[in-house]
Protein backbone atom coordinates (compact mmCIF):
# COMPACT_ATOMS: atom_id res chain seq x y z
CA UNK A 1 0.00 0.00 0.00
CA UNK A 2 1.86 3.04 -1.22
CA UNK A 3 1.51 6.53 0.18
CA UNK A 4 1.85 7.93 -3.30
CA UNK A 5 -1.66 6.77 -4.16
CA UNK A 6 -3.18 9.99 -2.86
CA UNK A 7 -2.54 13.71 -2.71
CA UNK A 8 -3.59 16.56 -0.47
CA UNK A 9 -6.17 17.36 -3.10
CA UNK A 10 -8.05 14.27 -1.95
CA UNK A 11 -8.87 15.94 1.36
CA UNK A 12 -12.11 17.19 -0.18
CA UNK A 13 -13.34 13.60 -0.49
CA UNK A 14 -15.18 13.94 2.85
CA UNK A 15 -17.69 16.37 1.38
CA UNK A 16 -18.17 14.30 -1.78
CA UNK A 17 -18.56 11.11 0.28
CA UNK A 18 -21.27 12.59 2.47
CA UNK A 19 -23.14 13.62 -0.66
CA UNK A 20 -22.90 10.07 -2.02
CA UNK A 21 -20.45 10.95 -4.81
CA UNK A 22 -17.56 8.91 -3.41
CA UNK A 23 -18.14 5.19 -2.88
CA UNK A 24 -21.51 3.59 -3.51
CA UNK A 25 -24.77 5.28 -4.41
CA UNK A 26 -25.77 5.79 -0.79
CA UNK A 27 -22.50 7.39 0.29
CA UNK A 28 -21.98 4.52 2.75
CA UNK A 29 -18.45 3.59 3.67
CA UNK A 30 -15.95 3.14 6.46
CA UNK A 31 -14.28 5.63 8.71
CA UNK A 32 -12.01 5.96 11.71
CA UNK A 33 -13.41 7.59 14.86
CA UNK A 34 -11.29 9.10 17.62
CA UNK A 35 -12.06 7.34 20.90
CA UNK A 36 -9.15 8.81 22.88
CA UNK A 37 -6.43 11.35 22.14
CA UNK A 38 -3.72 12.21 24.68
CA UNK A 39 -2.77 15.61 23.29
CA UNK A 40 -6.23 16.70 22.06
CA UNK A 41 -8.90 15.10 24.31
CA UNK A 42 -11.58 17.42 22.92
CA UNK A 43 -11.44 15.61 19.57
CA UNK A 44 -13.31 12.55 20.83
CA UNK A 45 -16.03 11.57 18.38
CA UNK A 46 -14.41 13.14 15.31
CA UNK A 47 -14.40 10.88 12.25
CA UNK A 48 -12.12 10.54 9.25
CA UNK A 49 -13.90 9.18 6.19
CA UNK A 50 -12.08 6.56 4.14
CA UNK A 51 -12.84 6.34 0.43
CA UNK A 52 -12.85 2.75 -0.80
CA UNK A 53 -9.61 1.36 -2.20
CA UNK A 54 -7.66 4.57 -1.88
CA UNK A 55 -4.48 4.74 0.20
CA UNK A 56 -4.22 7.56 2.71
CA UNK A 57 -1.63 8.60 5.27
CA UNK A 58 -2.50 9.05 8.95
CA UNK A 59 -0.08 11.17 10.90
CA UNK A 60 0.74 14.53 12.39
CA UNK A 61 0.46 17.85 10.63
CA UNK A 62 -0.30 18.90 7.10
CA UNK A 63 1.44 15.96 5.45
CA UNK A 64 -1.30 13.58 6.59
CA UNK A 65 -4.20 12.89 4.22
CA UNK A 66 -6.42 11.20 6.84
CA UNK A 67 -8.25 14.17 8.34
CA UNK A 68 -10.69 14.09 11.25
CA UNK A 69 -13.73 16.37 11.47
CA UNK A 70 -16.82 16.92 13.61
CA UNK A 71 -19.31 15.43 11.21
CA UNK A 72 -23.04 15.94 11.54
CA UNK A 73 -26.15 16.97 9.59
CA UNK A 74 -25.65 20.32 7.96
CA UNK A 75 -22.08 20.63 9.21
CA UNK A 76 -19.21 21.35 6.83
CA UNK A 77 -16.43 21.54 9.41
CA UNK A 78 -12.75 21.97 8.57
CA UNK A 79 -10.86 18.68 8.45
CA UNK A 80 -8.04 19.46 10.85
CA UNK A 81 -4.71 17.56 11.04
CA UNK A 82 -3.68 15.81 14.23
CA UNK A 83 -1.15 17.64 16.39
CA UNK A 84 0.19 15.00 18.81
CA UNK A 85 3.93 15.65 18.83
CA UNK A 86 4.86 11.99 19.44
CA UNK A 87 3.01 10.87 16.30
CA UNK A 88 5.13 10.67 13.18
CA UNK A 89 4.20 12.89 10.29
CA UNK A 90 3.71 9.68 8.31
CA UNK A 91 2.54 7.26 10.98
CA UNK A 92 0.14 4.83 9.25
CA UNK A 93 -0.79 3.91 5.73
CA UNK A 94 -4.54 3.31 5.67
CA UNK A 95 -6.76 1.77 3.00
CA UNK A 96 -10.42 0.76 3.15
CA UNK A 97 -11.18 -2.39 1.17
CA UNK A 98 -14.88 -3.23 1.19
CA UNK A 99 -15.75 -4.05 4.81
CA UNK A 100 -12.15 -4.01 6.09
CA UNK A 101 -9.54 -1.37 6.86
CA UNK A 102 -5.91 -2.23 6.20
CA UNK A 103 -3.24 -0.59 8.33
CA UNK A 104 0.53 -0.54 7.88
CA UNK A 105 2.73 1.17 10.41
CA UNK A 106 5.47 3.29 8.86
CA UNK A 107 6.12 5.66 11.80
CA UNK A 108 7.89 5.60 15.14
CA UNK A 109 4.81 5.13 17.35
CA UNK A 110 3.94 1.47 17.95
CA UNK A 111 0.70 0.12 16.47
CA UNK A 112 -1.18 -2.05 18.96
CA UNK A 113 -4.13 -4.33 18.21
CA UNK A 114 -5.66 -6.46 20.98
CA UNK A 115 -2.72 -5.48 23.20
CA UNK A 116 -0.09 -6.78 20.76
CA UNK A 117 2.39 -4.65 18.85
CA UNK A 118 2.06 -5.33 15.13
CA UNK A 119 3.45 -3.83 11.95
CA UNK A 120 0.22 -4.22 9.98
CA UNK A 121 -3.37 -5.23 10.59
CA UNK A 122 -6.72 -5.71 8.87
CA UNK A 123 -9.70 -4.60 10.97
CA UNK A 124 -13.49 -4.76 10.70
CA UNK A 125 -16.22 -2.39 11.84
CA UNK A 126 -16.24 -2.21 15.63
CA UNK A 127 -12.58 -3.10 16.10
CA UNK A 128 -10.27 -0.61 17.77
CA UNK A 129 -6.51 -0.05 17.78
CA UNK A 130 -4.00 2.10 19.62
CA UNK A 131 -1.05 4.19 18.55
CA UNK A 132 1.02 3.66 21.66
CA UNK A 133 -0.16 6.01 24.43
CA UNK A 134 -1.13 8.67 21.88
CA UNK A 135 -4.36 7.74 20.09
CA UNK A 136 -7.17 5.17 20.16
CA UNK A 137 -9.24 4.80 17.00
CA UNK A 138 -12.22 2.57 16.19
CA UNK A 139 -13.38 1.45 12.75
CA UNK A 140 -16.93 2.65 12.07
CA UNK A 141 -19.42 2.61 9.24
CA UNK A 142 -20.73 5.98 8.13
CA UNK A 143 -23.34 6.94 5.58
CA UNK A 144 -25.54 9.78 4.44
CA UNK A 145 -26.80 11.68 7.46
CA UNK A 146 -30.37 12.97 7.90
CA UNK A 147 -31.47 16.52 7.26
CA UNK A 148 -30.31 19.12 9.78
CA UNK A 149 -32.50 19.85 12.78
CA UNK A 150 -31.94 21.94 15.88
CA UNK A 151 -28.24 22.39 16.54
CA UNK A 152 -26.39 21.25 19.62
CA UNK A 153 -22.75 21.45 20.65
CA UNK A 154 -20.81 18.56 19.12
CA UNK A 155 -20.38 15.67 21.51
CA UNK A 156 -22.70 17.09 24.15
CA UNK A 157 -26.23 16.12 25.07
CA UNK A 158 -28.84 17.61 22.77
CA UNK A 159 -31.90 19.48 24.04
CA UNK A 160 -33.54 16.16 24.90
CA UNK A 161 -30.57 14.59 26.69
CA UNK A 162 -29.43 12.30 23.87
CA UNK A 163 -25.64 12.05 23.54
CA UNK A 164 -23.99 10.81 20.36
CA UNK A 165 -22.73 11.77 16.92
CA UNK A 166 -22.87 8.32 15.29
CA UNK A 167 -25.17 7.43 12.44
CA UNK A 168 -27.30 5.44 14.88
CA UNK A 169 -27.70 8.43 17.20
CA UNK A 170 -28.70 10.75 14.36
CA UNK A 171 -31.10 8.18 12.91
CA UNK A 172 -32.74 7.94 16.35
CA UNK A 173 -33.15 11.73 16.53
CA UNK A 174 -34.67 11.78 13.05
CA UNK A 175 -37.10 8.99 13.86
CA UNK A 176 -38.16 10.67 17.11
CA UNK A 177 -38.70 13.96 15.31
CA UNK A 178 -40.94 12.25 12.76
CA UNK A 179 -42.98 10.30 15.33
CA UNK A 180 -43.40 13.33 17.58
CA UNK A 181 -45.57 14.96 14.92
CA UNK A 182 -48.02 12.06 15.07
CA UNK A 183 -50.46 11.41 17.89
CA UNK A 184 -50.81 7.63 17.56
CA UNK A 185 -49.49 5.22 20.21
CA UNK A 186 -45.76 4.44 20.01
CA UNK A 187 -43.76 1.40 21.08
CA UNK A 188 -40.15 2.15 22.05
CA UNK A 189 -37.85 -0.85 21.63
CA UNK A 190 -34.39 -1.37 23.04
CA UNK A 191 -32.32 -3.44 25.41
CA UNK A 192 -32.21 -2.62 29.10
CA UNK A 193 -30.31 0.56 29.90
CA UNK A 194 -30.24 2.01 26.39
CA UNK A 195 -32.36 5.04 27.32
CA UNK A 196 -35.90 4.15 26.28
CA UNK A 197 -37.45 6.59 28.77
CA UNK A 198 -35.17 9.33 27.42
CA UNK A 199 -36.55 8.60 23.94
CA UNK A 200 -40.12 8.71 25.28
CA UNK A 201 -39.47 12.07 26.94
CA UNK A 202 -38.01 13.36 23.68
CA UNK A 203 -41.18 12.27 21.85
CA UNK A 204 -43.25 14.22 24.37
CA UNK A 205 -41.01 17.30 24.34
CA UNK A 206 -41.02 17.49 20.53
CA UNK A 207 -44.78 17.03 20.25
CA UNK A 208 -47.65 19.53 20.38
CA UNK A 209 -48.36 18.05 23.84
CA UNK A 210 -45.07 19.34 25.25
CA UNK A 211 -46.92 21.79 27.51
CA UNK A 212 -48.96 18.98 29.09
CA UNK A 213 -47.94 16.41 31.70
CA UNK A 214 -45.54 13.52 31.08
CA UNK A 215 -46.70 10.67 33.31
CA UNK A 216 -44.23 7.79 33.60
CA UNK A 217 -44.58 4.42 35.33
CA UNK A 218 -42.74 1.12 35.17
CA UNK A 219 -45.48 -1.28 34.10
CA UNK A 220 -43.81 -4.17 35.92
CA UNK A 221 -44.66 -2.46 39.23
CA UNK A 222 -48.41 -2.44 38.54
CA UNK A 223 -49.89 -5.13 40.82
CA UNK A 224 -52.24 -7.31 38.80
CA UNK A 225 -55.00 -7.16 41.44
CA UNK A 226 -54.91 -3.34 41.59
CA UNK A 227 -54.20 -2.52 37.97
CA UNK A 228 -57.59 -0.85 37.39
CA UNK A 229 -57.11 1.44 40.37
CA UNK A 230 -53.56 2.30 39.34
CA UNK A 231 -54.46 2.97 35.71
CA UNK A 232 -57.90 4.52 36.01
CA UNK A 233 -58.12 5.80 39.58
CA UNK A 234 -60.96 5.51 42.07
CA UNK A 235 -63.56 7.62 43.83
CA UNK A 236 -63.23 8.43 47.50
CA UNK A 237 -63.81 5.54 49.92
CA UNK A 238 -63.74 2.95 47.14
CA UNK A 239 -62.95 0.10 47.10
CA UNK A 240 -62.15 0.44 50.81
CA UNK A 241 -63.29 3.03 53.41
CA UNK A 242 -60.71 5.76 53.87
CA UNK A 243 -59.35 5.51 50.31
CA UNK A 244 -58.59 8.94 48.91
CA UNK A 245 -59.80 9.93 45.46
CA UNK A 246 -57.16 9.30 42.78
CA UNK A 247 -57.17 10.25 39.09
CA UNK A 248 -55.09 7.22 38.06
CA UNK A 249 -52.31 7.28 35.51
CA UNK A 250 -54.74 7.75 32.62
CA UNK A 251 -56.46 10.72 34.24
CA UNK A 252 -53.16 12.29 35.33
CA UNK A 253 -51.88 12.18 31.73
CA UNK A 254 -54.86 14.14 30.33
CA UNK A 255 -53.52 16.64 27.80
CA UNK A 256 -50.09 15.03 27.74
CA UNK A 257 -48.33 11.69 27.43
CA UNK A 258 -48.67 8.45 29.38
CA UNK A 259 -45.47 6.38 29.28
CA UNK A 260 -45.49 2.79 30.51
CA UNK A 261 -41.98 1.36 30.63
CA UNK A 262 -41.25 -2.37 30.41
CA UNK A 263 -44.77 -3.13 29.23
CA UNK A 264 -43.61 -6.58 28.20
CA UNK A 265 -43.35 -7.48 31.89
CA UNK A 266 -47.11 -7.04 32.32
CA UNK A 267 -49.23 -10.13 32.04
CA UNK A 268 -51.41 -10.36 28.96
CA UNK A 269 -54.54 -10.01 31.11
CA UNK A 270 -53.22 -6.72 32.46
CA UNK A 271 -52.29 -5.52 28.97
CA UNK A 272 -55.90 -6.07 27.93
CA UNK A 273 -57.01 -3.33 30.35
CA UNK A 274 -55.40 -0.74 28.07
CA UNK A 275 -57.33 -1.65 24.93
CA UNK A 276 -60.47 0.38 25.71
CA UNK A 277 -58.43 3.53 26.35
CA UNK A 278 -56.57 3.09 23.04
CA UNK A 279 -59.65 2.20 21.02
CA UNK A 280 -62.14 4.78 22.23
CA UNK A 281 -60.19 7.99 22.35
CA UNK A 282 -59.10 7.73 25.97
CA UNK A 283 -62.40 6.47 27.37
CA UNK A 284 -62.20 4.98 30.89
CA UNK A 285 -64.02 4.70 34.22
CA UNK A 286 -62.72 5.25 37.72
CA UNK A 287 -63.42 2.48 40.19
CA UNK A 288 -66.69 3.09 41.99
CA UNK A 289 -67.89 5.64 39.44
CA UNK A 290 -70.71 5.01 36.98
CA UNK A 291 -69.96 7.78 34.50
CA UNK A 292 -67.48 7.47 31.68
CA UNK A 293 -64.52 9.83 31.50
CA UNK A 294 -62.15 10.69 28.67
CA UNK A 295 -58.48 11.45 28.87
CA UNK A 296 -56.90 13.24 25.91
CA UNK A 297 -53.53 11.51 26.06
CA UNK A 298 -50.88 10.02 23.86
CA UNK A 299 -49.82 6.53 24.84
CA UNK A 300 -46.14 5.51 24.65
CA UNK A 301 -44.88 2.12 25.82
CA UNK A 302 -41.43 0.56 25.97
CA UNK A 303 -40.09 -2.97 26.13
CA UNK A 304 -36.78 -4.81 25.95
CA UNK A 305 -38.58 -7.88 24.64
CA UNK A 306 -39.48 -8.95 21.13
CA UNK A 307 -42.77 -7.16 20.29
CA UNK A 308 -44.20 -10.55 19.32
CA UNK A 309 -44.29 -11.38 23.03
CA UNK A 310 -46.87 -8.66 23.69
CA UNK A 311 -50.57 -9.47 23.70
CA UNK A 312 -51.51 -9.56 20.05
CA UNK A 313 -54.36 -7.08 20.39
CA UNK A 314 -52.11 -4.56 22.13
CA UNK A 315 -49.18 -5.00 19.74
CA UNK A 316 -51.55 -4.42 16.81
CA UNK A 317 -52.39 -0.99 18.21
CA UNK A 318 -48.73 -0.03 18.69
CA UNK A 319 -47.98 0.35 15.00
CA UNK A 320 -45.56 3.26 15.36
CA UNK A 321 -42.24 2.03 16.65
CA UNK A 322 -38.76 3.35 17.33
CA UNK A 323 -35.71 1.36 18.33
CA UNK A 324 -33.12 2.83 20.70
CA UNK A 325 -29.69 1.49 19.68
CA UNK A 326 -27.38 -0.15 22.17
CA UNK A 327 -23.78 0.90 22.69
CA UNK A 328 -22.58 -1.95 20.45
CA UNK A 329 -24.48 -0.29 17.59
CA UNK A 330 -22.72 3.05 18.15
CA UNK A 331 -19.28 2.35 19.55
CA UNK A 332 -17.89 5.73 18.54
CA UNK A 333 -20.36 7.28 20.98
CA UNK A 334 -19.05 5.34 24.00
CA UNK A 335 -16.31 7.91 24.84
CA UNK A 336 -18.79 10.78 24.38
CA UNK A 337 -21.37 9.14 26.64
CA UNK A 338 -18.62 8.41 29.18
CA UNK A 339 -17.54 12.07 29.10
CA UNK A 340 -21.15 13.11 29.69
CA UNK A 341 -21.60 10.68 32.61
CA UNK A 342 -18.31 11.74 34.19
CA UNK A 343 -19.65 15.28 34.35
CA UNK A 344 -21.43 14.21 37.55
CA UNK A 345 -18.09 13.25 39.09
CA UNK A 346 -16.54 16.55 38.03
CA UNK A 347 -19.09 18.33 40.23
CA UNK A 348 -17.28 16.80 43.21
CA UNK A 349 -14.35 19.12 43.96
CA UNK A 350 -12.12 16.33 45.27
CA UNK A 351 -12.69 14.11 42.23
CA UNK A 352 -12.34 17.05 39.86
CA UNK A 353 -8.94 17.97 41.30
CA UNK A 354 -7.70 14.40 41.25
CA UNK A 355 -8.92 13.03 37.93
CA UNK A 356 -9.70 15.95 35.63
CA UNK A 357 -7.82 18.45 33.47
CA UNK A 358 -10.48 21.06 32.92
CA UNK A 359 -13.62 19.35 31.65
CA UNK A 360 -11.87 16.17 30.48
CA UNK A 361 -11.06 13.22 32.73
CA UNK A 362 -7.63 11.66 32.53
CA UNK A 363 -8.35 8.12 31.26
CA UNK A 364 -5.84 5.46 30.30
CA UNK A 365 -6.05 4.10 26.74
CA UNK A 366 -6.27 0.56 28.20
CA UNK A 367 -9.54 1.49 29.91
CA UNK A 368 -10.93 3.09 26.75
CA UNK A 369 -10.07 -0.02 24.71
CA UNK A 370 -11.65 -2.28 27.35
CA UNK A 371 -14.88 -0.27 27.24
CA UNK A 372 -14.95 -0.38 23.45
CA UNK A 373 -14.49 -4.16 23.54
CA UNK A 374 -16.98 -4.86 26.34
CA UNK A 375 -20.06 -7.01 25.77
CA UNK A 376 -22.78 -4.57 26.86
CA UNK A 377 -25.89 -5.93 28.56
CA UNK A 378 -27.23 -2.81 30.30
CA UNK A 379 -25.59 -0.19 28.10
CA UNK A 380 -25.59 3.40 29.39
CA UNK A 381 -26.70 2.34 32.86
CA UNK A 382 -23.90 -0.23 32.92
CA UNK A 383 -21.34 2.27 31.60
CA UNK A 384 -22.24 4.66 34.40
CA UNK A 385 -21.61 1.97 37.03
CA UNK A 386 -18.30 0.97 35.43
CA UNK A 387 -17.07 4.56 35.40
CA UNK A 388 -17.90 5.03 39.08
CA UNK A 389 -16.08 1.78 39.79
CA UNK A 390 -13.08 3.19 37.94
CA UNK A 391 -13.24 6.33 40.08
CA UNK A 392 -13.29 4.17 43.21
CA UNK A 393 -10.47 1.79 42.29
CA UNK A 394 -7.99 3.89 40.29
CA UNK A 395 -4.97 4.41 42.57
CA UNK A 396 -3.40 7.45 40.93
CA UNK A 397 -4.57 10.58 39.17
CA UNK A 398 -6.05 8.89 36.09
CA UNK A 399 -8.87 6.40 35.55
CA UNK A 400 -7.24 3.07 34.77
CA UNK A 401 -8.21 -0.51 34.10
CA UNK A 402 -7.80 -1.70 37.68
CA UNK A 403 -7.91 -5.44 38.52
CA UNK A 404 -11.32 -4.91 40.15
CA UNK A 405 -12.66 -3.23 37.04
CA UNK A 406 -11.14 -5.82 34.72
CA UNK A 407 -13.20 -8.50 36.47
CA UNK A 408 -16.41 -6.60 35.63
CA UNK A 409 -15.62 -6.30 31.93
CA UNK A 410 -16.42 -9.14 29.55
CA UNK A 411 -14.80 -8.87 26.12
CA UNK A 412 -16.99 -9.50 23.12
CA UNK A 413 -16.45 -12.99 21.80
CA UNK A 414 -17.37 -14.87 18.69
CA UNK A 415 -16.63 -14.18 15.04
CA UNK A 416 -15.71 -10.81 13.61
CA UNK A 417 -18.71 -8.72 12.55
CA UNK A 418 -20.08 -9.67 9.17
CA UNK A 419 -21.46 -7.48 6.43
CA UNK A 420 -25.24 -7.55 7.03
CA UNK A 421 -25.79 -7.10 3.30
CA UNK A 422 -24.22 -10.52 2.70
CA UNK A 423 -26.84 -12.34 4.81
CA UNK A 424 -29.74 -13.53 2.68
CA UNK A 425 -32.89 -15.29 3.85
CA UNK A 426 -31.31 -18.74 3.60
CA UNK A 427 -28.31 -17.71 5.74
CA UNK A 428 -30.61 -16.21 8.35
CA UNK A 429 -32.82 -19.33 8.46
CA UNK A 430 -29.73 -21.54 8.81
CA UNK A 431 -28.41 -19.43 11.69
CA UNK A 432 -31.78 -19.59 13.46
CA UNK A 433 -32.00 -23.34 13.00
CA UNK A 434 -28.46 -23.83 14.35
CA UNK A 435 -29.34 -21.67 17.36
CA UNK A 436 -32.53 -23.60 18.10
CA UNK A 437 -34.65 -20.62 17.07
CA UNK A 438 -33.04 -18.30 19.64
CA UNK A 439 -32.55 -14.89 17.97
CA UNK A 440 -29.99 -13.65 20.50
CA UNK A 441 -27.81 -16.74 20.04
CA UNK A 442 -28.14 -16.59 16.25
CA UNK A 443 -27.08 -12.93 16.24
CA UNK A 444 -24.01 -13.79 18.35
CA UNK A 445 -23.12 -16.74 16.08
CA UNK A 446 -23.27 -14.45 13.04
CA UNK A 447 -21.14 -11.79 14.72
CA UNK A 448 -23.92 -9.21 14.68
CA UNK A 449 -23.84 -6.37 17.19
CA UNK A 450 -27.12 -7.25 18.92
CA UNK A 451 -30.35 -9.22 18.62
CA UNK A 452 -32.01 -6.07 17.31
CA UNK A 453 -29.64 -6.07 14.34
CA UNK A 454 -30.83 -9.65 13.75
CA UNK A 455 -34.49 -8.60 14.02
CA UNK A 456 -33.92 -5.91 11.38
CA UNK A 457 -32.38 -8.43 8.99
CA UNK A 458 -35.18 -10.92 9.59
CA UNK A 459 -37.85 -8.30 8.86
CA UNK A 460 -36.07 -7.17 5.71
CA UNK A 461 -35.71 -10.74 4.44
CA UNK A 462 -39.28 -11.67 5.37
CA UNK A 463 -38.15 -14.41 7.75
CA UNK A 464 -40.22 -15.06 10.89
CA UNK A 465 -38.67 -16.25 14.11
CA UNK A 466 -40.28 -18.19 16.92
CA UNK A 467 -38.28 -16.22 19.53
Amino acid sequence: MGAGDTTLGDLSHADRWLDGDDGDEQGVGLGLAIAWCLSEPGRMGEVALLPDRRALVLGRGEEATVRFARLGPGRRPPADPLQGRLLSRRQLEVRAEGERVQLRNVGSCALKVDGRTVSDATLSVGQAFELDRQLVLVVVRRGALPDPEEAHTFGRADAHGIVGESMAAWELRTRLRFLARRDDPVLVLGESGTGKELAARALHARSPRAGGPFVSRNAATLPEGLVDAELFGNVRNYPNPGMVERPGLVGAADGGTLFLDEIGEMGTAVQAHLLRVLDRGGEYQRLGEARTRRSDLRFVAATNRDPAELKHDLAARLTLRVEVPGLADRLEDVPLVAHHLLGKARADAELAERFFDGEHARISPELVLALLGHRWTHHVRELDKLLWRALETSPGRALVLSPELRELLSPRQGPAPVDPESLDADALRAALEAAGGNVTRAASDLGLSSRYAMYRLLRRAGVRSAD
